[in-house]
């Protein structure tokens, strides 16, 4: 379950709220260079939220160049003399903030910009980039790369935590959600695949021209550009959800039993957790080997190799928990996994497997000596453990004492609670808690305290 296993292994409209949260800790008239996670404190940047991104690329497999335009348009939420994107390694060959040159330079991961006047609290204006280069993954803590991650036929695409900025410039944390628009072109035989529904596709002078738009908010590590030699399929499920699997032909005779599933699925878990929140879904199935793990990429997740049914249903429960409601902060990360995973108990529970109560008993069983009692899910205490054991088991173990707590009918209208009252929002532990209690009517601070924070193996419930 550590990231390298793991089964993760136009315009949308600012909240006040929202935009407080994005601008509240940059100086007067500087955007901060982070929005201050204690995890990855450069990430995202403040005083400004990002609306839109209109991504223009072109990328040869061949000789693993990008040529890239990015268009960002966003609106200040301070006066802004100067503000930074988070761009990693490639090369900027021209910046303009609305119809203006603008100066920049390179500081690390960040962008800095300079515009030629200084933005006024409250404006909207347009950020455009032109870039070229090699993109290649970045290195997490955890010692696994994500990001823009080459392989045989194309690339595989996977961006958390920190890896869009290895492809595009970004505000790169999940604070900050936005529309996109992707317009991506590849050698004819290769397919790109993105975010959203496919608008259009078209093929000239030996090239294939992609066009997708993701028209619900998402967070720049949910972003996909994969491509490859990929087959193909696309239908409507009979709730209007338009779905696109692009499968890699080395991996379509193990995937196609699975991916067979895929609506029922989806049917399932919107009866489970409310209606699913995209317009799109589906699948990329590629062959990256060296990559070891899935991503909930946002309405299509991407994995490495032919996903089993258990992965499929913890990515495409993360649709709900981590890409509709996202989180505020890393340190957050178990209300993603440990709802994934438990999700996958749920399942199997439902589907002739074993209960959830047996996946809960099997763990506990676990010696106070095991990975999962290394530290408490919602204090994980570095980036290196986001992706670690006690994240995505003992955060689902929490939810299995909650559920066993509060009784089924509370339990599961805690969870529709949680996905639609948040639905293309955020969410942190702690409106979580309150959620749960308000739903219940039962006072859960001490259960909570003791699975998400209390270090070691808890006392059996």
């Amino acid at each position: 379950m550590p990231k390298a296993a793991r089964r993760t292994f136009v315009l949308v409209t600012t909240p006040v709220a929202l935009v407080a949260l994005i601008g509240a800790a940059a100086p007067a008239a500087t955007g901060s260079k982070g929005v201050g996670d204690p995890y990855f404190p450069l990430a995202g940047n403040g005083g400004y939220h990002v609306e839109h991104y209109d991504l223009t690329l072109g990328y040869d497999p061949g000789t693993r160049h990008l040529d890239g335009k990015a268009v960002l348009t966003a609106r200040a939420t301070q006066r802004l003399t100067r503000f930074d994107l988070d761009f990693k390694g490639l090369t900027v060959t021209g910046l303009t903030v609305g119809h203006a040159k603008a100066a920049f330079r390179r500081d690390g991961q960040e962008l800095v910009v300079t515009p030629r006047r200084a933005l006024s609290k409250g404006e909207r204006f347009s950020v455009t980039v032109t870039y070229k280069g090699k993109p290649g993954p970045v290195k997490d803590p955890d010692g696994s790369l994500d990001g823009w991650i080459p392989t045989d036929d194309g690339a595989f695409v996977a961006g958390e935590p920190q890896g869009a900025m290895t492809w595009f410039p970004a505000n790169n944390h999940p604070k900050d959600k936005s529309s996109y628009d992707f317009t991506i072109t590849v050698p004819k035989g290769r397919t790109a695949v993105a975010n959203g529904v496919l608008r259009s596709q078209r093929t000239t002078h030996g090239k294939t021209t992609f066009r997708w738009r993701q028209s619900e908010p998402m967070a720049a590590y949910l972003a996909t550009a994969t491509v490859g030699k990929f087959k193909v399929e696309q239908f409507t499920t009979r709730d209007g959800i338009r779905v696109y699997n692009a499968v890699d032909a080395r991996e379509a005779a193990a995937a196609a039993p699975v991916l067979k599933k895929l609506p029922s699925v989806l049917e399932w878990e919107s009866k489970l957790f409310g209606r699913y929140p995209f317009r799109a879904a589906g699948s990329i199935v590629d062959h990256a080997p060296n990559v070891g793990y899935a991503l909930e990429t946002q309405s299509r997740p991407v994995y490495d190799r032919a996903p089993d049914l258990s992965t499929l249903v913890h990515e495409n429960a993360h649709q709900w928990f981590g890409d509709s409601v996202s989180l505020t902060s890393w340190k957050d990360i178990w209300l993603n996994e440990g709802f994934a995973t438990y999700a996958e108990w749920l399942y199997a529970e439902q589907h002739g497997g074993d209960s959830a109560q047996k996946a809960f008993d099997d763990l506990y069983a676990k010696p106070a000596s095991d990975e999962l009692w290394e530290f408490p899910p919602g204090d994980p205490g570095s980036g290196g453990n986001i992706f670690g054991t006690p994240v995505y088991a003992r955060g689902a173990m929490t939810l299995h004492v909650l559920r066993t707590t509060v009784g089924d009918r509370a339990f599961f209208g805690i969870l529709r609670a949680w996905a639609g009252g948040h639905r293309d929002g955020h969410g942190t532990t702690a409106q979580f808690e309150r959620l749960a209690e308000k739903v219940s009517g039962k006072k859960l601070d001490g259960l909570f305290k003791t699975w998400l924070y209390t270090p070691g193996k808890p006392n059996r419930p």
